[in-house]
């Protein structure tokens, strides 16, 4: 059985921090890119890093470089999300997603059950 669990989240102040994890278990995690995904409330998905299977490469989107950081343990089939400098509008809700496009274009990918963020004084 395939399960990705967030932890990690809650209450910050503007310009404080937080450090999200991810447990995966029920697949092959060395072989997945990893994501994490937030949204807020009434809004859609916004895509915010991610890291190669490897972990030699991530990205971010531009609202959060130089503020997060994705990382991955590939032994302790895990992630993490360090986030600093945070503020209010990083508020939302974050998701953990596993993904894998096999050789025949099938996209495989996993989600977990989201953990709240709230960037607030």
């Amino acid at each position: 059985q395939v399960q990705l669990v967030e932890s990690g989240g809650g209450l910050a102040q503007p310009g404080g921090s937080l450090r999200l994890s991810c447990a995966a278990s029920g697949f092959s995690f060395g072989t997945y890119g990893m994501s994490w995904i937030r949204q807020v409330p009434g809004k859609g998905l916004e895509w915010v890093a991610c890291i190669y299977s490897d972990g030699r490469e991530t990205y971010s989107t531009d609202s959060v470089k130089e503020r997060f950081t994705i990382s991955r343990d590939n032994a302790e089939n895990t992630i993490i999300l360090q986030m600093n400098s945070l503020k209010p509008e990083d508020t939302a809700v974050y998701y953990c997603n596993a993904y894998e496009v096999e050789s025949s274009g099938r996209l495989n990918d996993y989600w977990g059950q989201g953990i709240q963020v709230t960037v607030s004084s």
